[in-house]
């Protein structure tokens, strides 16, 4: 939460931040802010209303494809199968450099991600990458 809504949302806060501003300049604000607050109001209502129509038609094409006897088997085949939302595993990448850590070791790393600690102190000290190519 920000400090903006923390401070509309709670009495206290409000009543410090108006305590500096005249009575003309608060019911300004009022009147603003009930403004926002009626727009806010009327999407809110059109967002519901949208929502309403939607589930009307979808119980309209219920009724129709049961009335004309069509089986969900058919109506999938005539649709296709949603597509699947699962990602396929991609292949594990073949290491590209080969290194020694400090345990003594042999490890390998694919070049993506972040660097061995034991390479990245090499390339600190001025050893290319290419040395510890496999």
């Amino acid at each position: 939460m920000n400090e903006l809504t923390k401070g509309l949302t709670n009495l206290r806060s409000l009543r410090a931040a108006i305590r500096d501003l005249t009575l003309e300049q608060a019911e300004s604000s009022l009147l603003k802010l009930q403004a926002a607050v009626e727009e806010k109001r009327a999407q809110a209502a059109e967002i519901e209303q949208a929502e309403q129509e939607r589930r009307a038609r979808i119980a309209k094409y219920k009724e129709l494809i049961k009335q004309e006897g069509i089986t969900a088997e058919e109506l999938t085949a005539i649709i296709g199968a949603a597509p699947s939302s699962i990602r396929k595993k991609r292949e594990p990448r073949p290491a590209k450099y080969k290194y020694t850590d400090e345990t003594g070791q042999e490890r390998t790393w694919t070049g993506q991600g972040r660097t061995p600690r034991v390479i990245q102190k090499a390339l600190d000290k001025g050893a290319s990458l290419a040395s510890f190519e496999i």
